[in-house]
């Protein structure tokens, strides 16, 4: 089974960082997801704020699953570079990371996502560019 099957078939079950930590599916369709992630104290940095990587975590997961539904069956992928501006902190509340493919190619694909804040704003944390390498999977 297809780590996409697993996702359609168990939701977050299938992926462990997801249970880990809480991530939830809202959306995830060819080319766009959209997942989201309760703030909690135990993943806050030492001075009381959401720790940066979480942000890039999340972001790298949605680009992630955005990406899957437009791989042929015997492909994979890979994120080789990644770079992510943070805007503005997070101390509380369901952040949220919506993805999106902005070019695939046979053997990389280019991906941007936005973090952002449930606040009834949307109030904009981090926005991550990657690439991810296609590879064969046996």
């Amino acid at each position: 089974m297809s780590y996409l099957e697993k996702i359609q078939s168990l939701g977050r079950q299938a992926n462990p960082f997801f249970c880990l930590t809480g991530i939830d599916i809202v959306n995830a369709e060819p080319g766009t997801a959209v997942l989201m992630m309760p703030v909690r104290p135990d993943m806050h940095n030492g001075v009381g704020w959401l720790q940066g990587g979480m942000l890039v975590a999340l972001a790298d997961e949605a680009m992630a699953l955005a990406l899957y539904p437009l791989l042929e069956k015997h492909e994979g992928i890979a994120t080789i570079a990644e770079s992510t501006s943070f805007i503005k902190g997070v101390r509380h509340g369901t952040i949220l990371a919506e993805a999106r493919v902005i070019k695939k190619g046979r053997r990389v694909a280019f991906m941007e996502a936005d973090v952002w804040v449930d606040d009834g704003k949307k109030t904009l944390l981090s926005r991550t560019s990657a690439s991810f390498a296609i590879t064969a999977e046996k």
